[in-house]
């Protein structure tokens, strides 16, 4: 691949680190503390001749250092640029439009969120979790990976660029929602709105999402940089049961709760049909078969014939069944007031994460033929589709500038495409793009995924800086006005 512009050498990215450390890390100590088939990788763009851009160098003055420092709450340089526009969406959500210098160049829009999960200091954290308190290297606090590692990176990004007085070819847009761990019906889809009143079509839209798995994967060798390109639907169905109310001492051969509680034994019985090699997931292995030793790499690399038996091996474990089938989880049941009285009303709540190869529609159908009795009532409470499957051929802008730049970073690691079990506020944009992503370069190493949510969330200021430098190096890429031509061989150059 023939170099595009000054790239980030060695020496360069250790006068990154070695000068963007107190700046980032006391960034990020601040933002933290505020609650709220076998594919060869070295085949089709990887070995194509890129388009030059200008690519700036990201090293930090040490009076630039101590002004950042000063006004590190307010992002001097984004807010006074005559580049940015910026605008409060349902007063706590931020939408920002840099202008390009090409306006006929399609736009792109960078997502992440500003509100966190709850969290506690009695959960048994080892620092309190809003302190962002420092250990061995690590950032303590809830929001340090979901999301504001992102939030700060991409700002802090693009304050860098413009304090080099960089100048964008391709115009685009940040997205923080406020919302998004509440669905965001206030945030992300009032967003949306705007957007779409203004007219604005998007090429392509990057969120939070998938990582860089280190040591994760079983079996697989070196890490892996999974981009998501779906999410799977979801549906929240109550099941309820009606019957006449009574005296406990003369109790009917069935009560509403035995009824209902055998309706839920027959879901939990009867999971939904094995579906693993029709959605994103068989990219997944197809891209990583040829990083696993036989017999896994034969079977991965074969999943026309395989996939059957593979799915039957997947489903074992919770973690690896949720690419398997859409799931089904009992998660609420509520019945009876009074020991005594028999209870007239009986309800169960199911959550339901909709493979991308079912329908909504479909999944409600099989809840209520597997429920299989008229006296318990099958009611949608909310639901939608799987997401859109993104593009992630060689004629993909958004995906290749995206394993493009990690792999500038990471010339190690094996990209792949995955699939999101969970949902972000990406899922709202899908009427303003073809293609939305869902990645960010943060390492999760064994272990580290129960902190996601849990307790001891934390991101080392190593991999904070690299999230920075993500973003620094993705924004000038995209100013790629095209895709070199691909290459399936290295005697095609």
């Amino acid at each position: 691949m023939t170099d595009s512009g000054p790239k980030f050498k060695t020496f360069k990215l250790l006068k990154l680190i070695l000068s963007g450390v107190l700046v980032t890390v006391s960034l990020l100590f601040a933002i933290a503390s505020i609650r709220t088939l076998s594919l060869d990788v070295n085949v089709g763009l990887q070995l194509a001749r890129w388009e030059k851009t200008n690519n700036i160098s990201l090293v930090v003055s040490q009076q630039q250092r101590e002004e950042l420092l000063d006004n590190f709450k307010a992002f001097p340089t984004v807010f006074s640029s005559d580049l940015v526009r910026h605008e409060l969406v349902a007063n706590y959500s931020h939408l920002f439009w840099v202008r390009g210098s090409q306006p006929d160049l399609v736009p792109y829009l960078l997502l992440a969120h500003i509100d966190v999960v709850p969290a506690s200091e009695s959960d048994g954290w080892d620092a309190p979790p809003f302190s962002a308190e420092e250990i061995d290297g690590f950032i303590y606090g809830r929001g340090t990976i979901d999301d504001k590692g992102s939030l700060v990176g991409i700002l802090q990004a693009l304050e860098y660029l413009l304090m080099k007085g960089y100048a964008p070819r391709r115009g685009f847009y940040i997205s923080l929602g406020h919302d998004e761990e509440v669905s965001g019906t206030k945030g992300a889809m009032n967003i949306v709105r705007v957007l779409k009143q203004r007219g604005v079509r998007l090429l392509f839209v990057l969120d939070e999402g998938l990582a860089v798995l280190d040591g994760v994967i079983s079996g697989l060798e070196g890490p892996a940089a999974l981009i998501g390109l779906s999410e799977k639907g979801w549906a929240t169905v109550k099941l309820s049961v009606f019957m006449a109310p009574g005296h406990s001492s003369m109790p009917p051969s069935e009560t509403s709760i035995g009824i209902l509680a055998a309706a839920v034994k027959r879901l939990e019985d009867n999971p939904m049909p094995r579906l693993f090699g029709h959605g994103p997931e068989k990219g997944t292995f197809e891209h990583l078969a040829h990083k696993f030793g036989l017999p896994m790499k034969f079977i991965m690399s074969n999943l026309w014939l395989f996939a059957p038996l593979l799915g039957r091996v997947l489903e074992r474990k919770p973690e690896t069944n949720a690419f398997v089938r859409t799931t089904t989880a009992v998660t609420m049941f509520n019945a009876g007031v009074k020991v005594n009285i028999m209870p007239s009303l009986a309800e169960a709540y199911v959550n339901l994460r909709i493979h991308s190869a079912q329908s909504l529609q479909e999944v409600l159908d099989l809840v209520q033929s597997t429920v299989g009795d008229q006296r318990v009532k099958v009611e949608l409470i909310d639901g939608f589709d799987p997401l859109p499957v993104s593009s992630m051929d060689d004629k993909s802008f958004g995906f290749q500038i995206i394993k493009k730049t990690v792999l500038e970073m990471f010339p190690t690691v094996t990209v792949a495409p995955g699939i999101c079990i969970g949902n972000t506020d990406s899922r709202h944009f899908k009427d303003l793009t073809d293609d939305i992503y869902r990645f960010a370069p943060v390492w999760f190493k064994p272990g580290d995924a129960q902190r996601f949510h849990g307790i001891n969330e934390r991101i080392s200021k190593k991999n904070y800086e690299e999230l920075l430098v993500f973003y620094f190096s993705l924004i000038q890429n995209c100013d790629i006005l095209k895709l070199p031509e691909p290459h399936s061989t290295i005697h095609e150059l």
